[in-house]
């Protein structure tokens, strides 16, 4: 078949056999089976997953299509417009059929009679405003018209990265919406979903746009596009693997449902695809890339494969999303107090056996530590295999950092943070303190900048938009160290003495906001004071260490503060667990408040240590390099000192002085 064809059957194939697998699905797992109570009819069960499988696939597009234009195109070529343009239709598609899944969900959630009267419009505005479901699609219905918008403006690299960024952001609402509580591990499905939804995005939509520009780049120059979209690929498929993998675990109990329940043979369907695009795109595309500078149809018929796998998994997807679990709904008649706040029932007892045994493992942070670790080793690795050297104690460094952030997100400190005000506080030390002092002496711009090859075909790959980031103006005043000294102290007393902090209780989003927060304005005070990689300005190391002083004395009024306060903080919450084991609530405050004021001592014993040994030592390299202009002058600069001397002398003598 000619690859023309082939190009123009691509989106028609997904489009088909994501159909074909969500109706089939829908009748393997009862997804649009007549509901118990209040059943709004066929029409509104079947439409919605139909809904809902068009705003994946056109959020995919809009999503995909900006992360190749920003990863493998540059805006002076024609094909990185056809992206834009690309990604501007994928957006309005999405806006709309956002726009239908949220009046599909108003009629199932609410069954109403529908009609053109006052009340139903009424009725209507309450869902968008009132109801949790209806202000999340609402949201990404707006969401999706400003980047359909953007996306046809936007041309520049600024103005796609923040379209892309929106368009990221669009995906999530949904995302929060896909689990309400219904099953264990309310946080891990949320998270887990979220990556899976952003990481199928970039790879489906990716590999849409490819036929997209196809048309309007070279053979040669299309080369380097597949490559770069075969690196995206990869990782997006780790990213979708163990996130499929994490939201499974709190669907299913055993293996054997996978074969002996329709939920389980939908989810199977779903594997066994995702199983078939990885072994696809890892055993063939990267050959076929090779000869794509040739006229070869067998590339595109690849293509048009992944297109049936992609649409056959999109289908299953959209189709669990309406059908029932194994485990069913746990519908308890009783929910504890923790389970009411937190969607979860409280931890056992803290023992020293709780430490190695309670985890509550983060998607999000699990990924982002592991990819971490990788990529630096994989720099550190490029750099050896070219002869160049890099620091093991670097290389420790920034293993022991990722490996406690895993621990500190995905640990005890996690699984007991939301019940214990004194885990809280150590998990916030650790973040803001501990953690950033090993990452920052790690200097990973450095190696970055070393081991990422530059580009010089005029896009930007990870070594130019890292550099890029480091360069911005906000960056550079970031970085000032008066400025994240501010960050850093002046947002801890805001945090904790604001609504902030219940917003992070109450709102998975606002804890995920929290944990990044602390480990960005840490990673940034501390690299004002330790870090080798380069800012635009830094203080003399005396003034570096008078800043930490006062910055730690803040802080230590900060732990005083907490542990002298009379009321509880947030007393609706942790006065409220129904916790009947470790201290009350007020005395684990105050144990709170001493570890802010005696941990944060430790880092800034270290930190004050580092200050002073860099100090001396940039005091011994000063001395080196003014002996080495000593040898290689002959000592000039004290000859003629002396000589100076010896004339003053010498006039005084001939004064009589």
């Amino acid at each position: 078949m000619d690859s023309r064809v082939l190009r123009g059957l691509g989106p028609v194939i997904l489009l088909l056999s994501a159909g074909v697998a969500l109706v089939g699905s829908l009748v393997i797992a009862g997804g649009a089976n007549p509901l118990p109570l209040q059943d709004p009819g066929a029409f509104v069960r079947w439409t919605l997953p139909i809904a809902k499988l068009l705003v994946n696939i056109s959020g995919a597009v809009a999503l995909g299509s900006l992360v190749l234009a920003l990863f493998a195109l540059k805006p002076a070529e024609r094909a990185f417009g056809v992206a834009m343009d690309t990604a501007s239709i994928g957006a309005a598609v999405f806006t709309v059929a956002s726009g239908a899944t949220t009046f599909l969900n108003f009629l199932l959630s609410l069954n109403p009679q529908v009609s053109l009267s006052p009340q139903f419009g009424e009725q209507l505005g309450r869902f968008l405003t009132e109801r949790e479901i209806g202000q999340a699609w609402l949201m990404q219905t707006v969401a999706g018209g400003v980047v359909t918008v953007l996306a046809f403006a936007a041309r520049s690299w600024v103005s796609t990265l923040i379209t892309t960024v929106l368009a990221a952001a669009s995906l999530v609402p949904m995302a929060t919406q896909s689990h309400e509580g219904s099953l264990a591990d309310h946080n891990l499905v949320v998270t887990a979903v979220t990556l899976h939804i952003l990481g199928a995005a970039v790879w489906l939509g990716g590999l849409v746009v490819l036929v997209a520009i196809r048309p309007v780049v070279d053979r040669a120059r299309m080369r380097a596009v597949l490559e770069r979209y075969s690196s995206l690929a990869l990782v997006m498929f780790v990213v979708v693997a163990s996130s499929g993998f994490l939201r499974s675990l709190a669907s299913i109990s055993s293996i054997a449902e996978l074969v002996t329940h329709p939920y389980g043979l939908v989810l199977l369907a779903k594997i066994v695809m995702l199983i078939a695009m990885g072994v696809l795109g890892a055993a063939y595309r990267r050959k076929l890339i090779a000869r794509s500078a040739e006229k070869n149809a067998m590339f595109w018929a690849v293509i048009a494969l992944e297109f049936v796998f992609m649409g056959i998994a999109s289908g299953a997807a959209a189709a669990l999303a309406r059908s029932a679990p194994p485990g069913g709904e746990n519908e308890l008649t009783q929910r504890t107090p923790a389970e009411i706040l937190n969607e979860r029932d409280l931890p056992p007892e803290l023992t020293v056996s709780a430490w190695f045994t309670e985890w509550e493992i983060d998607p999000l942070w699990l990924t982002v530590g592991l990819f971490a670790a990788f990529f630096y080793a994989a720099g550190v690795w490029r750099l050896k295999r070219r002869g160049d050297s890099w620091p093991v104690f670097r290389t420790v460094l920034w293993m022991l950092g990722i490996a406690q952030l895993i621990w500190v997100t995905c640990g005890p400190l996690n699984a007991y943070g939301h019940y214990l005000f004194s885990m809280h506080m150590l998990l916030h030390m650790l973040l803001s303190m501990d953690i950033p002092l090993m990452l920052v002496a790690a200097a990973p711009v450095t190696l970055a900048s070393r081991a990422i090859h530059r580009r010089t075909d005029g896009t930007r790959g990870g070594r130019e938009w890292i550099l890029w980031i480091v360069q911005t103006p906000i960056a550079k005043v970031l970085t000032h160290p008066l400025v994240a000294a501010v960050i850093f102290i002046g947002s801890l007393w805001l945090f904790y003495f604001s609504d902030m902090f219940r917003w992070s209780l109450y709102d998975h989003l606002g804890h995920q906001w929290m944990i990044a927060h602390f480990l960005i304005s840490g990673y940034l005070f501390s690299m004002t004071l330790i870090g080798i990689d380069p800012v635009p300005y830094r203080l003399p190391y005396a003034g570096r260490l008078v800043l930490l002083i006062v910055v730690m004395a803040m802080h230590a009024f900060f732990g005083i503060a907490i542990m002298t306060s009379e009321g509880l903080i947030v007393a609706e919450w942790f006065g409220s667990m129904g916790r009947e084991w470790g201290p009350t609530p007020l005395e684990d405050q105050y144990i709170g408040g001493g570890i802010a004021w005696s941990i944060g001592e430790i880092p800034t014993v270290i930190t004050a240590m580092t200050v002073a040994i860099q100090w001396s030592r940039s005091d011994e390299r000063t001395q080196k390099r003014r002996d080495r202009h000593a040898d290689r002058t002959g000592d000039a600069e004290l000859e003629e000192y002396n000589q100076r001397l010896q004339r003053i002398a010498d006039r005084d003598r001939a004064r009589g002085l």
